[in-house]
């Protein structure tokens, strides 16, 4: 299927162009239901390059994770520079003589302990409280329509019907 960048999500003629070419073979409320689905035409050989996974109505949701403190920050930054610190020293321990490795690690590891509390406070200190706290986003769609190239359409469908026979005998 060909999409252009300048063309828009919500331009008709490109759904009119998606739906000539792919024919809705199963829906689903959860995406874990669609993966699996595409997962069990996988396992049956057949060749699901001609699928795609359509998710309608989509919204990105929020989780608030939790409180954001200069504190906090400080925290995280030092972790993370901690972890870039020994990645810098592991590099240069490499070319360290002896034990004076060890000292190299230690040290590279501290200094980015120490640069990354630095920043991670100055950095959250400088929003002024305009984002006080930590979230992962994810994006939900009302519904997920598994497609398929209509040349594959029944044979995609049969093989659909004798999981759900088989999922009802169970």
């Amino acid at each position: 299927m060909d999409t252009h960048s300048d063309q828009s999500f919500d331009d008709p003629t490109s759904q009119a162009a998606a739906s000539a070419e792919y024919r809705v073979v199963a829906s689903y409320r959860d995406y874990d239901q669609a993966q699996r689905t595409v997962d069990y035409l996988s396992d049956s050989e057949f060749p699901v390059e001609n699928l795609r996974i359509v998710g309608h109505g989509v919204s990105t949701v929020e989780a608030i994770t939790g409180r954001m403190t200069n504190a906090r920050a400080a925290l995280t930054g030092a972790a993370s520079g901690a972890w870039w610190g020994l990645f810098i020293g592991l590099l240069l321990g490499m070319f360290a003589v002896a034990h004076a490795w060890l000292a190299v690690l230690v040290a590279a590891l501290l200094i980015g302990a120490v640069w990354g509390a630095i920043f991670g406070f100055v950095g959250h200190w400088a929003t002024h409280g305009r984002r006080d706290f930590t979230s992962v986003s994810t994006l939900a769609a009302e519904r997920y329509d598994i497609v398929c190239t209509p040349a594959l359409t029944a044979k995609a469908a049969t093989l659909l019907t004798a999981l759900h026979i088989s999922r009802r005998e169970e």
